[in-house]
């Protein structure tokens, strides 16, 4: 069965707990980092950066 990851990418370690990537998890090292990740994500922990306009009318 051929795996859904390119078997030459360089590993990386986890951005969770540093240990090295496994396959089956990619990026992470295991399940529990993924689920970290995730729960980081849905809490608000992690959020991407927005520059908030002045509500004035736009000008062309």
């Amino acid at each position: 069965m051929a795996s859904k990851t390119a078997p030459d990418a360089p590993t990386r370690p986890c951005p969770i707990c540093g240990r090295p990537a496994s396959r089956e998890h990619r990026p992470f090292c295991s399940p529990r980092c993924r689920q970290i990740d995730l729960h980081r994500w849905l809490t608000g922990a992690y959020a991407v950066p927005v520059v908030e306009e002045d509500g004035g009318e736009r000008e062309e």
